[in-house]
């Protein structure tokens, strides 16, 4: 399906043309998807599909900063030295486990 601009400037409504749609589609749904996943529970698919597009741009953009700190926090934790009993892969480190099992008194059920 070949659409052409009725103008005489060859110019379409807004600049949004037939070529940049499916981008600016894509974009708009995975803005939405990525608000309602990292929001936890907190937003509705339709509740960011009617928001303003400012409030949605900041909504977007507070989550993005938010998730960058976290990731930062964690490799500075990461690289400073301290023992996790998790690895990075999510799986016991076993070393840091049986030394801190060692510590641990043994519980009582009085």
């Amino acid at each position: 399906m070949n659409l052409e601009s009725i103008s005489q400037l060859g110019l379409v409504f807004f600049g949004l043309t037939l070529d940049i749609v499916p981008q600016a589609r894509y974009s708009l749904f995975k803005q939405i998807h990525e608000i309602c996943f990292h929001g936890q529970g907190g937003y509705q698919w339709e509740t960011v599909y009617n928001m303003p597009i400012w409030l949605r741009k900041l909504t977007f953009k507070e989550i993005g900063d938010f998730n960058t700190e976290q990731n930062k926090k964690m490799n500075d934790q990461t690289n400073s030295g301290e023992k996790t009993l998790i690895d990075s892969s999510g799986k016991v480190n076993t070393p840091n486990f049986l030394e801190a099992s060692k510590n641990n008194k043994p519980a009582s059920y009085k």
